[in-house]
């Protein structure tokens, strides 16, 4: 039997959490081409990109 739902989520959610914090650092000394890559990028990784996207500071392009 495998690993259950919970357990696959929380892993989920590490992963997606510990990828939000490489995003971030590489924010603070992108440019503003890259900024728009890594917005793309949060996008695409998780549902609650909006909220991550005004807290880092960062206007909807």
């Amino acid at each position: 039997m495998g690993i259950s739902e919970r357990k696959r989520e929380i892993r989920r959610r590490r992963h997606r959490r510990e990828k939000l914090r490489r995003l971030y650092r590489k924010l603070q000394s992108a440019s503003e081409a890259e900024k728009s890559v890594i917005a793309d990028k949060v996008r695409r990784l998780t549902p609650g990109w909006q909220d991550v996207l005004r807290n880092w500071g960062i206007q909807e392009y």
